[in-house]
């Protein structure tokens, strides 16, 4: 990384590299008639799509989705595992073909990153197997698809922020299955494919959640600080996606869609305990990946920089998601709500 490659802004100016194949759409997506016709935002109260299916419901970003505050007249229809069943095509086609959305939203994904080194015939079969059961479908009923992938698809060795038409070149077994994944959903020409960095939110499995339980059972932590990413709310990315289809999906292809500043995971480790009022009770130590490789709590490599530029999507849709200290001070107030406890003074 060069000494401006820690630089807040993201870089204007050309797209660094090249496609890696004809298997890429235009970056920055493509172009689309409004739904509505009219080149402006619908009116309230007429939806372009008002039939949304959101697989993955119970995940961080589906479930943000689902509670999303849509126009009237939305029918959001949340789908999970009890619905569904992503590794049998039948069962996706049958529930499709049965409801028939106008638009369906993949929020479902296998994200046990190291894991999937151990796993990988079930990584693929959730992240690309399951997403062509999903396109072949909503290519049945002429719904428009919305999936969403990961940063993890670069290798992270780019100077400065990535764009759509950089080369990827994911190190794990789970960035090859999200990549894989990827060329699915772009067999629609109208799919739009959203790549999103560390998210988080105030419910599910995360980082967030781990560090704040964490802060409180220990005095000594340590966490690594030299990946650098773009740390993204799930009600930040569900905004946006939503922003989206009341546009009327005008825009598909692929961007990049994460928090518009950067962060290590130190960092953001940091502004958890100080948001918990811990800050000053624990030993935040820093640690190299290569440290927890060679310690075996990583299997996995992990991109060092993998910062998502944002630029086309905030351009195409005019909507940019906040800063990620923002982002996650309203999360740790929607974990203080549920918990029954009142947000401590940060430390």
């Amino acid at each position: 990384m060069s000494a401006s490659g820690h630089d807040r802004t993201p870089p204007s100016g050309p797209d660094r590299g090249s496609p890696s194949g004809s298997d890429r759409p235009p970056a920055g997506g493509r172009d689309r008639p409004p739904a509505n016709g009219t080149g402006r935002p619908p009116p309230v109260g007429r939806p372009p799509f008002d039939r949304i299916a959101v697989i993955g419901a119970r995940g961080q970003l589906g479930s943000a989705l689902v509670d999303r505050r849509w126009p009237v007249g939305t029918l959001v229809l949340p789908v999970t595992r009890d619905q569904l069943d992503l590794t049998d095509r039948e069962s996706v086609w049958s529930y499709l073909l049965r409801w028939r959305p106008q638009v369906v939203v993949n929020a479902a994904a296998y994200t046990r990153v190291d894991r999937a080194e151990d796993e990988p015939e079930l990584a693929v079969e959730v992240n690309q197997a399951a997403v062509a059961s999903i396109v072949q479908g909503v290519s049945a009923i002429g719904a428009r698809l919305i999936h969403v992938s990961t940063d993890y698809v670069f290798d992270g060795t780019a100077d400065g922020w990535y764009r759509e038409a950089d080369q990827v070149n994911p190190l794990s077994v789970y960035g090859r299955s999200k990549r894989a994944g990827e060329l699915e959903a772009f067999a629609l020409d109208d799919s739009l494919v959203i790549r999103t960095s560390g998210l988080y939110s105030s419910t599910g499995t995360n980082f967030v959640r781990t560090i704040r339980r964490l802060g409180r059972e220990r005095d000594r932590l340590e966490v690594v600080d030299d990946q650098r990413l773009c740390p993204t709310s799930a009600d930040d990315l569900a905004e946006a996606i939503g922003v989206a289809i009341e546009a009327g999906l005008k825009h598909t292809g692929l961007f990049h869609v994460a928090s518009v500043d950067d962060a290590t995971w130190w960092e953001v480790a940091d502004e958890i305990l100080r948001l918990d009022g811990r800050r000053s009770a624990i030993d935040l130590d820093r640690i190299s990946t290569e440290q927890r490789l060679a310690q075996g709590r990583s299997i996995a490599r992990r991109p060092a920089d993998s910062r998502l530029s944002s630029e086309a999507f905030a351009t195409a849709y005019d909507h940019t998601l906040r800063p990620w200290r923002t982002a996650l001070a309203d999360v740790y107030r929607q974990l203080a709500r549920r918990d029954d406890e009142p947000a401590p003074a940060p430390a």
